[in-house]
């Protein structure tokens, strides 16, 4: 039996991505195929994609971090899982594809009836969210918090997780997307036309008491300056490597995520040496799922069942077809996007 698999030819931009046809992958033994229903896009694939991202795996490779699916078939030593069950994984590779092979420890059941995309929203977005707030920062009811990048796939999982702690929410986002903000809870700030330190202190006095920012470099250290003594901001990305040049051959990247990586250090330790206790820490998902991969499993859990009670919603921006890979990460780079991206393998999905 052949699938579909998309593949990164090389570094670059989305020409990188490249749609091939091939063998299934049959599951080796401890592992468990899985048919894909739906995979999510996400900055880290784009940058995966450019070579600028820590996890970045040598070409060719497949791209995908997070997916759902059905269990397809069974390797050798498996048990306690049945073909046909609907799971969730956070494989960090290999996601854009119909099949794929993963250890049964990555895999996370998925309840029924909930919507393939809907559900493969959380495994990377909400979980990254729910952690960060609930984790890292430690939220309490009644704390202001600033988002950056309100409007994407882990800023509408934040506003609509931080409205469920009870929190005071603000956010950064275009002024196209100000109405959705504002739907979800958070009092919007356009970036593009107001300075977000100012217009936090204009609405607050002294300032919020956690910033959640996906950018890293130099905007860590502006975010700080929105802090009320004793804040933090919680960095989870460099987002600002894709603003640099495009990177073409060989392993590119590597000395600009590594820089940005080094920044990110030395911002961290400024926060505890300079006075005010205001820190910068850092979220890495795939770090904390390494280091403690009960709590992955018991946050998606968590917020699984908050999807089935309705309180949460995730917001999809797009639906494309596995084969429309491309089109996928062209529509996320050019930013503006409310919500989470979705490639959707069983044919549901909107007209590009």
């Amino acid at each position: 039996m052949r699938h579909t698999r998309i593949i990164v030819t090389h570094y670059g931009g989305p020409d990188a991505l490249q749609v091939v046809q091939e063998e299934c992958p049959e599951p080796k033994a401890g592992e468990v195929r899985v048919r894909v229903l739906a995979a999510g896009v996400s900055l880290p694939d784009v940058m995966a994609r450019e070579g600028v991202h820590p996890e970045t795996r040598r070409v060719p490779f497949t791209p995908g971090w997070d997916l759902v699916g059905v269990v397809d078939r069974l390797g050798a030593v498996i048990s306690g899982i049945e073909s046909g069950q609907r799971v969730a994984a956070l494989p960090i590779q290999g996601a854009y594809a119909e099949f794929v092979c993963l250890p049964q420890r990555e895999l996370v059941p998925v309840p029924s009836g909930v919507d393939a995309a809907e559900a493969v929203s959380l495994v990377l977005n909400y979980v990254t969210a729910y952690q960060m707030l609930h984790r890292s920062a430690k939220v309490r009811p009644g704390q202001r918090v600033l988002i950056h990048g309100a409007a994407g796939g882990v800023g509408t999982a934040l506003l609509q997780l931080g409205r469920l702690a009870g929190l005071e929410m603000y956010g950064t986002c275009s002024s196209r997307s100000a109405p959705a903000v504002s739907d979800l809870g958070g009092v919007p700030i356009d970036y593009r036309h107001q300075d977000f330190v100012e217009e936090i202190h204009r609405l607050t006095s002294d300032g919020v008491d956690v910033v959640l920012d996906p950018i890293g470099g130099t905007h860590l250290w502006h975010s700080r300056k929105a802090l009320r003594l004793g804040g933090r901001v919680v960095g989870y990305g460099l987002r600002s490597s894709l603003r640099e040049r495009g990177v073409a051959s060989g392993r590119p990247g590597r000395r600009q995520r590594f820089r940005g990586t080094a920044i990110f250090g030395l911002y961290i330790a400024g926060g505890w040496l300079l006075p005010g206790r205001k820190r910068v820490v850092p979220y890495s998902i795939q770090t904390l799922k390494r280091l403690k991969p009960e709590w992955f499993r018991q946050d998606l859990i968590a917020l699984f069942d908050l999807l089935q009670q309705k309180q949460i919603k995730p917001l999809i921006a797009q639906r494309f077809p596995l084969a429309e890979a491309r089109h996928a990460q062209e529509m996320l780079g050019k930013g503006g996007v409310t919500g989470k991206i979705v490639l959707d393998t069983i044919g549901n999905h909107d007209t590009a």
